[in-house]
């Protein structure tokens, strides 16, 4: 077994994902795609270094938060490693949010500093006043327009040095905050030291997917979520690949032009977007994906339907994984050439995995329980949630939420999350093995299975459908929707109720609102 990566004493992040590039005479590659320009590593190190000063000059102390609310671009990236590189702690937020959420991030974070979207500064105007933590607001790609507290990043970078050391920190320092989805109430952030996610970068990006050089990654997910900052940002960084950034949605027109335009060989996605793209018109003609060598696919189970399809019509494969804001990234997952349908493939190597039961006993291989994962990328505690990180963190375990089988082989088979199980009869039900029946039918776009009460209070599956384009939305569809589980599974696990939507609600992170589901559910059984 390889031994586990360990960093040097002195370690910080800005230095190891940018600055080691110019040490090894990459300062002229480019680092960095746009649809407006290209950018080589020494200039977004000059840049990141403009925007260090600017942060110190305005009072950021070590291990400060830095709020960062921006779209994909250059200025994401310099800030991310200007944060860094002055010895901070980045705090990445959608940029596309209500005010609301914004001043509740203020607050929650007590950042000194934050970084934002001009179209964000707009909604924080009223805000302001009572943001009581808050010294600076640096506004990008606009003016501030008489908002208190706030600066314009364009004309500050440009007074600002274009050298800066990175900020003098060792592998246990703090570097930056993850926020959970808020599937259970306000998000909370997971709190991650430098040495974390160069962890998962020397595991999961070199040793599994086997970023190099040659590599262009392009993400559907932005870089304000873990998952899109892992793969489109630090792992091409760490070996001095490009990345390509635009800002705007991820829609499949423009994922089918940008790859045509950039030819990455790293596409990251979530099912929703492969799903999405599948569907579209433009799939039907003859794309140009030659230049892609995987897909990377988490956030949600991706269903084996959509695997084969993806696979007959485009020929990439897709690793499917699973990862979170407690370890970062990616620890489970399937590896190149050894891709398993509906499974979530094998640990990354540097983690270990329980399977318990109730009682935190290991379960056989074979046998359903709750997963425990440990490596050198868990985050610390939950900031602001004392009772929440006692549950989860244990020591180097963290005890998830998950249930997962494995197998024989080692391979982890994802059953649904805790509070997802339905428990129908007395027997607890998957509603991802109802869900990959029902994608199998004919007139069936999406679908969601969640938890019903009947008449007599007790839990049955009820079948959320997004109908294919043209289907007729009637009690025949409902009826063959039923027919079609109750001949293909067993006879309890078919759905008692059926709904129809125009589309699955989902979070700001692409995933299926379940609680939301579940509530409207409810609703609809009490009229």
């Amino acid at each position: 077994m390889t031994k586990p990566w360990e960093p040097p004493a002195s370690f910080n992040l800005a230095h190891y994902f940018l600055d080691g590039n110019l040490e090894a005479g990459r300062g002229t590659k480019v680092a960095l795609r746009t649809e407006l320009r290209d950018w080589t590593y020494a200039e977004i190190q000059a840049e990141s270094c403009r925007v260090a000063d600017l942060l110190q000059r305005f009072g950021v102390r070590f291990e400060e938060r830095v709020l960062l609310a921006l779209s994909d671009g250059p200025e994401f990236v310099a800030t991310w490693f200007g944060v860094l590189r002055a010895g901070a702690v980045f705090a990445m937020v959608n940029p596309l949010l209500p005010a609301e959420d914004y001043a509740y991030y203020l607050e929650y974070t007590r950042c000194s500093i934050a970084v934002v979207d001009a179209q964000v500064a707009e909604k924080l105007r009223e805000h302001l006043p009572a943001a009581r933590h808050l010294r600076c607001l640096v506004v990008v790609g606009g003016e501030p327009r008489g908002l208190p507290k706030a600066v314009s990043y364009d004309r500050e970078v440009a007074r600002s040095s274009p050298t800066h050391q990175c900020a003098d920190t060792s592998p246990d320092d703090l570097a930056g905050w993850l926020f959970t989805s808020g599937s259970t109430g306000k998000p909370k952030a997971v709190v991650h030291l430098h040495r974390d996610f160069a962890y998962s970068t020397e595991h999961y990006a070199k040793q599994v997917l086997r970023f190099a050089e040659s590599d262009v990654t392009l993400s559907i997910s932005k870089l304000f979520f873990g998952y899109g900052t892992g793969t489109n940002l630090m792992f091409p960084f760490a070996v001095g690949a490009t990345t390509v950034l635009f800002p705007d949605r991820p829609t499949p027109e423009r994922l089918f032009e940008l790859i045509e335009r950039f030819r990455p060989t790293v596409l990251t996605a979530v099912p929703t977007s492969i799903g999405a793209m599948l569907e579209h018109p433009l799939a039907k003609e003859t794309r140009d994906l030659a230049s892609l060598r995987c897909v990377l696919s988490a956030g949600e189970a991706l269903p084996p339907e959509l695997l084969q399809r993806w696979m007959q019509r485009f020929g990439v494969e897709i690793l499917d994984g699973i990862g979170s804001a407690e370890m970062f990234h990616i620890y489970i997952t399937n590896y190149p050439g050894e891709v398993v349908a509906g499974s979530l493939g094998r640990l990354v190597p540097g983690y270990e995995a329980r399977i318990v039961d109730d009682a935190g006993r290991d379960v056989p291989d074979g046998e359903v329980g709750l997963l425990h994962v440990r490596g050198g990328s868990t985050g610390l505690w939950y900031h602001g949630a004392y009772e929440k990180s006692r549950e989860t963190f244990h020591g180097a375990w963290c005890r998830t939420q998950d249930f997962f089988r494995r197998d024989a082989e080692g391979r982890f088979w994802y059953q649904g999350r805790s509070d997802d199980l339905l428990k129908v009869g007395g027997i607890f039900v998957s509603p991802l093995e109802i869900e990959d029946c029902l994608l199998q039918h004919p007139q069936v776009l999406e679908c969601c299975i969640v938890g019903a009460d009947d008449e007599g209070g007790l839990v049955k599956p009820f079948a959320w459908v997004v109908p294919q384009p043209g289907v007729a939305r009637d009690e025949a569809l409902r009826e063959s929707v039923k027919e079609w589980v109750r001949v293909r599974l067993a006879r309890y696990k078919f759905p008692r109720w059926v709904g129809f939507l125009d589309a699955l609600p989902r979070n700001d992170r692409g995933k299926v609102a379940r609680k939301e589901l579940r509530a409207r559910a409810a609703a609809e059984e009490k009229k």
